[in-house]
């Protein structure tokens, strides 16, 4: 009996659709024993490279979030998969999937890992809600204009406000504020581009100390903290359990994962037929931005069943996986499962996902991100929980930063 062990984050989407493609895997593979561990997300990350669960070959394949992969490559911790593909070739690749998707995962030559499940940041609302026509008529009376979908963030903040309250138990949005390494990030970089500025200067130092991150972090700390227009326990949410409160009716919208349009959107949900997607909001004069974050499953480079791992990774990037394991929750990320016709019919967000990912940004690369990413925690949670300046919260981030030596490739 041959055992391939993978690593993952202990999400109910993800434990379900890998769980369905490891027993079919061995279905067709007699012999083989498919063993998933899953855990908690800082942990999955502490297995398998601060702990070289992959260099050591504790991991045959690990489910690993973008963010990680320079540092994996770095480390020698991820098998090159380019000259596998080169002698066994993984079907479509790379022409079978968004460019978006492809690049993140490349490093020179190199590849680090094959795209899993997919979902870049949009705004999700509640279309029953604002196409409502009471609402309607009571949103131009207070604010002198038609309710709409918000182009910008002062018109978030009083779509917000209005709905915060209108119905019981409901709220007009929410954040996953809960400083776990990575939606405090995606939060601060997605606020920051879209009031004009970045994460990085032209050589990779990060620059947290501009006028625009001053701007976008003010924004973002006066939102959250407002129990008028913001969820109360979003300093507490990670991403799935902002998610979660959407998909239960407790707010009217969110800028969050297209995977959650697609879990509120589909047959048997309770909102179903009530969702619809638009741009992330943005201040005046700047242009709509997304984020492309995504989860990809990569080969440990200590692994003692390259052989089987390789075509474990070759089974479930065929269309008919990546297709198959919609049903359980996850984005598939071929471009044949976003164009399907009949997807589309049964989950109409699918319709507007490839434009979504093509003009989605990628966060900076480099070894350090963790190391940033435990700044941006720390910056999110003291202006969250203080009442210190914004500018001094950034300045002495940027001084850590600095004294660090952090820079993305």
């Amino acid at each position: 009996m041959s055992t391939l062990c993978i690593a993952l984050r202990n999400y109910a989407d993800f434990e379900h659709a890998l769980d369905e493609e490891a027993r079919l895997f061995e279905a067709a593979h007699p012999g083989v024993q498919v063993k998933l561990v899953s855990v908690g997300i800082h942990e999955l990350y502490d297995a398998a490279l601060r702990h070289n669960g992959l260099r050591t070959g504790e991991f045959d394949l690990a489910l690993l979030v973008t963010d990680w992969l320079a540092e994996g490559m770095a480390a020698g911790a991820l098998e090159d998969l380019q000259a596998w593909h080169t002698r066994s070739a993984l079907p479509g690749w790379p022409d079978g999937w968004p460019k978006s998707l492809v690049r993140p995962l490349t490093f020179g030559d190199r590849l680090s890992s094959i795209p899993w499940h997919d979902g870049p940041e949009c705004l999700v609302y509640r279309a029953d809600l604002l196409n409502d026509p009471k609402h309607q008529a009571a949103f131009r009376d207070r604010f002198h204009r038609d309710l709409a979908p918000p182009a910008t963030w002062d018109e978030f903040a009083e779509v917000a406000r209005f709905f915060t309250g209108r119905e019981k138990d409901l709220y007009g949005t929410v954040f996953a504020a809960f400083p776990d390494g990575h939606n405090t990030l995606y939060d601060f970089a997605l606020q920051l581009w879209s009031h004009g500025g970045d994460l990085a200067d032209a050589a990779g130092y990060p620059q947290l100390a501009s006028r625009q991150a001053v701007a976008a972090l003010d924004f973002y700390r006066n939102l959250v903290r407002d129990p008028a227009v913001c969820h109360p326990s979003s300093p507490q949410l990670d991403s799935t359990q902002s998610g979660d409160l959407f998909m239960k009716g407790e707010v009217a919208m969110m800028a969050n994962w297209f995977g959650f349009a697609t879990r509120s959107s589909a047959p048997g949900s309770p909102l179903h037929g009530k969702v619809a997607i638009a741009p992330i909001p943005c201040a005046p004069g700047c242009k709509p931005i997304s984020l492309s974050v995504f989860w990809a499953l990569a080969m440990g480079s200590g692994s003692q069943q390259k052989d089987l791992a390789w075509d474990f990774l070759r089974f479930v990037a065929t269309p008919e996986r990546d297709l198959g394991i919609i049903r359980h929750g996850t984005v598939g990320c071929r471009l044949s499962t976003w164009r399907n016709p009949e997807l589309q019919a049964q989950i109409p967000v699918y319709r507007e996902v490839e434009a979504i990912s093509l003009g989605a940004r990628q966060l900076p690369a480099g070894p350090q991100m963790a190391a940033f990413a435990g700044i941006i925690d720390t910056v999110v949670t003291r202006a969250l929980s203080t009442h210190d300046a914004t500018a001094a919260i950034l300045e002495e981030a940027q001084h850590e930063i600095d004294t660090k030596g952090i820079r993305f490739s």
